[in-house]
């Protein structure tokens, strides 16, 4: 433990430094570390603050029990999107109580399957899974059913299957796609293509529909589905820049900034010889070069209704197994421009 000290042997937090720190009287702390009633939740919540800061550990009567653990299963943490998700599941779960357990899939590592045996073991009250195997139409849905029959409650985030009865929060995937189709025709593009992730998904055949629906039947032969990822975008970008599109939607902003360095590649500029659409909206996209016009996922609304359903099936309160489908917004910034004449 490290921080100011008492000069006395027991090393009891000093009122003065707590009291200092908090911007509240030495009379205010002694009450909140003494559990005395008069204080507000506001003062309270500042004086054990002072305590962390200070490296003081909190005395036993004032830390908070945990309600119980909580699983959360991403595919990955590279793509910035969902660390972002991660937060707000990981903020909401700890608002409530719930000490969350974070299990990330890593190439060569531990499955999905593993990642839940292992929570299991530990004696988790739920499971959220993030764009997890249930988005994936080619495998097995009878693992969340088996799930559910061990008595673990679960919401799913990313990826409706209807064989899957659990409560489900998605994006309107086919609106995303649809949105930006519409911006790039405003904006004069004739030719767009698609840049989308492998057909087998969930969100990928949801976004290729819209995109479809919005372009029309014509645009089919420029829709790349390619490998997620800045890699994926890069490869699937170069053909349609050279099958001639001024404009490209992405599946999301990592496949986004891939295309953009295709287009680069090939001596033209973004925006002003090929415009780019992400979709996503993670935190550091409005920093890239030119900063990214995208399709933002309402991650806060979409994770804290995730955990919202999960808690209530935690208290034995069902939730219907339904689709819950948050909409998305365009973020119009430098990636996208009026058309050449």
């Amino acid at each position: 433990m490290t921080g100011p000290r008492s000069a006395g042997a027991t090393g009891a937090p000093r009122l003065a430094d707590i009291a200092a720190q908090a911007g509240v009287s030495e009379a205010t702390v002694s009450r909140v570390l003494n559990v005395r009633p008069g204080v507000s939740s506001a003062t309270r919540t500042r004086v054990l603050a002072a305590l962390d800061v200070l490296g003081y550990e909190r005395p036993v009567r004032l830390r908070r029990r945990s309600a119980g653990l909580v699983g959360l299963v991403v595919p990955e943490l590279t793509n910035p999107i969902f660390p972002a998700f991660a937060q707000v599941v990981e903020q909401t779960l700890a608002g409530h109580g719930y000490t969350p357990l974070l299990c990330a899939k890593q190439p060569g590592g531990a499955t999905e399957d593993e990642l839940v045996e292992q929570l299991e073991e530990s004696a988790v009250s739920g499971i959220v899974f993030l764009s997890g195997l249930h988005a994936d139409t080619s495998a097995d849905p009878g693992r969340y059913a088996e799930l559910a029959a061990r008595g673990v409650p679960f919401v799913l985030i990313n990826g409706y299957n209807e064989r899957i009865r659990a409560p489900f929060v998605s994006p309107d995937d086919r609106m995303a796609a649809a949105m930006a189709v519409r911006h790039l025709a405003d904006l004069g593009h004739e030719r767009i293509g698609l840049a989308v992730g492998p057909v087998r998904y969930v969100p990928s055949r949801r976004k290729t529909e819209g995109f479809l629906d919005a372009a029309g039947p014509g645009a089919e032969p420029y829709v790349r589905h390619t490998l997620f990822g800045v890699e994926g975008g890069h490869a699937a970008a170069a053909e349609l820049v050279d099958a001639g599109c001024t404009g490209i939607v992405c599946g999301s902003d990592m496949m986004a900034l891939g295309a953009i360095r295709a287009v680069r590649e090939r001596g033209l500029s973004v925006p002003g010889d090929v415009s780019v659409v992400g979709y996503d909206d993670s935190p550091l996209i409005p920093f890239t070069d030119p900063p990214l016009t995208t399709v933002r996922q309402p991650v806060q609304a979409m994770a804290s209704a995730a955990v919202g359903a999960l808690l209530e099936e935690i208290r034995g309160n069902p939730v219907p197994s339904t689709e819950y489908v948050f909409q998305p917004e365009l973020v119009v910034r430098g990636s996208t421009a009026r058309v050449r004449n």
